[in-house]
């Protein structure tokens, strides 16, 4: 039988979406689970078939094959998802963010996006995953936002997150640029990205 700690490192693996507005994130009820790394799970009553098979189950076919020489956890893009854009709306996060600070991306005022997180994992198992990003206009802060990404195992290829749903403000004042400043986190608190860009409303997409 697994230990209830595996079993809650083995659990963590369920991916879920959750909006914070306030910097008290007790309000998460999230208990990170005790760490073990990839081999210490995969070591695990060996002998037992059926838990052999959840374990590969959960971890996937892939789990060996990651890249081991880079950062556990690597940030690639964000992605911003509207039915109504004329074109994708994607930064890349693998290179320069000096210059991503001086971009600035445009949203018709009223749609509907979504964000998409892309990542990889690259060698152990990574608890807590979380998305934050605090917006500001003119040096005031306006909201922030806490996403729960979840916990994932390592992979060759990308891993993604898609957000919750979230509307672009309307009207004549909230037209204008907004700086937006995000982190990628775990429950550990390693940062494993941070950077900055600015989002546009408009009254058209022109």
């Amino acid at each position: 039988m697994l230990s209830a700690a595996t079993q809650r490192q083995l659990k963590s693996f369920d991916k879920e979406g959750l909006v914070e507005e306030e910097d008290d994130e007790r309000n998460l009820n999230y208990n990170p689970p005790a760490q073990k790394s990839l081999q210490e799970i995969q070591e695990l009553d060996k002998d037992d078939e059926s838990l052999v098979k959840y374990k590969q189950t959960l971890l996937g076919p892939e789990a060996m094959m990651a890249d081991a020489s880079g950062p556990n956890v690597k940030v690639t893009r964000l992605t911003l998802l509207c039915d109504d854009a004329p074109e994708p709306i994607t930064m890349d996060l693998t290179g320069d963010l000096i210059a991503l600070k001086e971009k600035s991306f445009s949203l018709q005022e009223g749609v509907k996006y979504r964000l998409k997180i892309h990542f990889k994992v690259n060698r152990e198992i990574v608890s807590g995953l979380k998305y934050r990003q605090v917006t500001y206009r003119k040096g005031v802060r306006m909201n922030k936002a806490v996403y729960m990404v979840g916990s994932y195992g390592p992979r060759a290829g990308e891993q993604e997150f898609l957000c919750p749903i979230d509307e672009a403000t309307k009207g004549v004042m909230s037209r204008g640029q907004y700086q937006i400043k995000s982190c990628f986190t775990d429950d550990d608190k390693n940062v494993y990205l941070s950077w900055e860009w600015n989002l546009n409303i408009s009254k058209d997409w022109n």
